[in-house]
């Protein structure tokens, strides 16, 4: 089957799909029929794909990059494994050739919000209009996997529902959207090809869910590593130390959307509660993430429930819902690199040690660096380099570093990092800015 052939196979019909040319700003995926589950999906493998796209992407929605793209919508599952459709826009480097040979990255977006108009399949496309959403920033480090020559996949990992915050099924979703990329042949991947994974915040937190579940969920996929930056640990405590800082539209995010996925969270919030508080709940499910930190800088939760806080977070209903979501339950079978900053202002130390900590008493292969100079926004630059040689070291099969604990003063003078990484990663940064191909020369 030609490549044309494999996209229109997939393809809505034209009258469904406004010619890529005219989409001066693409429709969001509420009202987009891409979106939209066609009928019996449910009846196919997980990951099948069930519809695709070219598409065309741009820095902020403005500045276009030379890469191959395509999205796909495929068949994947909720938190309860009840089936459902997800999205995953999938890239390679500028004027690859198909049949040549290269690994697969999953990368994780920190979605961070709700809103349907931060996921990285909207934000990231030509003439996409989402300030203040956090993917569109990412792909100036996107952009180092595509100059190393892999192919990416990028899934909205958070599903239609934007629930940040909810276990398990980012990862499914992720799971399903790498067997949806191995099996579309204009990648020219298929089930021998290495995964790596990959992401930072928000994104390694959905990245550790992949690696956690991919040993039950995906034993068919060949993950060879992961890379996993501040990836949060224990949401529960990352709430309670938030709620009233500067950074406290981040757990009212989290709250927003796990009352739709766990009834007995909605009925205490419905009961303690008063009309203002879910007012508030209301609104930051339409905002971006920084518009959401920005507008509620210092809510305290507190203020809006008719019993004090501290006896809310301690009924039941929300116990269970904190333990469920706490990372390092279920241990990753693929090696792992963490990182995290020793005096990270948002996610505290204490709750990544304590993740890494139930992995390696799982019998996991962790190397763990934890950085003291860098705070939370510093580090996912900083230890881009790292992160890059390590996977790129998986995807070669060379020997694993040792195993282990280790405090640096900065990762970028580690022996994970080489001295021109930076550097490296600066010139990329630049290609994006001035929308030069990426790929490599």
């Amino acid at each position: 089957m030609s490549l044309n052939a494999e996209i229109a196979e997939h393809s809505l019909p034209e009258s469904a799909v406004p010619d890529l040319a005219e989409r001066s700003r693409p429709i969001l995926p509420g009202d987009d029929p891409f979106y939209v589950a066609p009928a019996g999906f449910a009846a196919s493998a997980p990951g099948s794909v069930l519809r695709s796209r070219e598409v065309e992407l741009a820095l902020l929605g403005a500045i276009p990059q030379k890469v191959s793209a395509w999205q796909l919508l495929y068949r994947s599952c909720d938190l309860h494994r009840a089936p459902e459709v997800a999205v995953t826009t999938v890239l390679l480097p500028f004027g690859a050739d198909p049949d040549e040979a290269r690994p697969l990255l999953a990368y994780q977006c920190a979605i961070d919000a709700i809103a349907d108009k931060c996921f990285p399949s909207y934000a990231l496309q030509r003439g996409a209009f989402s300030p203040g959403s956090l993917p569109p920033l990412e792909m100036l480090i996107i952009a180092n996997a595509l100059e190393r020559g892999w192919a990416v996949s990028l899934a909205d990992h958070e599903g239609m529902g934007g629930f940040f915050g909810a276990p398990r099924e980012p990862g499914y979703r992720v799971l399903d959207g790498i067997r949806a990329a191995l099996r579309f042949a204009p990648l020219g991947l298929d089930a021998s090809t290495p995964v790596g994974v990959w992401g930072y915040s928000g994104g390694g937190m959905a990245s550790s869910w992949v690696v956690e579940m991919a040993p039950e969920y995906a034993p068919d996929i060949h993950i060879v590593g992961a890379a996993l930056g501040a990836p949060v640990g224990d949401p529960g405590e990352t709430y309670i130390r938030l709620n009233g800082t500067l950074h406290a539209g981040l757990p009212a995010l989290v709250v927003a959307g796990l009352r739709h996925i766990y009834p007995g969270l909605e009925r205490v919030i419905r009961t303690h509660a008063d009309d203002e508080g879910i007012r508030r709940l209301d609104k930051i499910e339409t905002m971006s993430t920084v518009e959401a930190v920005a507008r509620f800088a210092r809510d305290d939760f507190d203020d809006y429930t008719d019993i004090p806080l501290a006896d809310v977070l301690a009924t039941p209903e929300v116990l269970e819902v904190f333990e469920d979501i706490r990372l390092g339950g279920r241990i990753p079978e693929c090696p792992l690199l963490v990182v995290h900053p020793v005096h990270d202002q948002i996610i505290d130390i204490d709750d990544v040690d304590g993740q890494v900590e139930r992995y390696v008493e799982g019998g996991a292969h962790v190397t763990y660096v934890r950085d003291r100079l860098s705070e939370h926004l510093s580090l996912m630059v900083i230890s881009a380099p790292a992160m890059l040689e390590w996977l790129t070291d998986r995807f070669a099969g060379r020997p694993l570093p040792a195993a282990g604990t280790t405090t640096v003063w900065s990762i970028a003078c580690s022996a994970l990092s080489p001295l021109h990484g930076l550097l490296t990663v600066g010139r990329t940064a630049a290609k994006v800015l001035f929308a030069r191909p990426l790929g490599p020369n």
